[in-house]
């Protein structure tokens, strides 16, 4: 059973930085594209940052190219997204996910979500 499991979420100061993990278990993590999406409250889901199964492609939205970074560890099944010169329009609930391809594919699991609150 894929499991994704998000931490590191909080409340933080315009400006500031948040460094968000995805635990993941229950498939091979090394096999398998993920990315990071978020969703802001009454707005659609949206993709933030793509790495491919082997960590050599990266891709962000340009809402957040150069401010965020998606790395992943594949010895401990890790994701993450770190974030720097947070914005109040980050706000959301980030959400970790897996693909079906080591290249890509269609999302298949999604984790429960962690939320990132940008405020003074």
């Amino acid at each position: 059973q894929v499991q994704l499991v998000e931490s590191g979420g909080g409340l933080v100061q315009p400006g500031g930085s948040l460094r968000l993990s995805c635990a993941a278990s229950g498939f091979t993590f090394r096999q398998n594209a993920m990315s990071w999406y978020r969703q802001a409250p009454g707005k659609e889901r949206e993709l933030v940052a793509f790495i491919r199964s082997t960590g050599e492609y990266t891709n962000y939205s340009e809402l957040v190219k150069g401010r965020f970074t998606i790395s992943r560890d594949n010895a401990k099944n890790t994701l993450y997204l770190q974030m720097n010169s947070l914005k109040p329009e980050d706000t959301a609930v980030y959400f970790c996910t897996k693909h079906l391809w080591a290249h890509g594919g269609r999302a298949t699991d999604w984790g429960q979500g962690a939320q990132v609150t940008v405020s003074s």
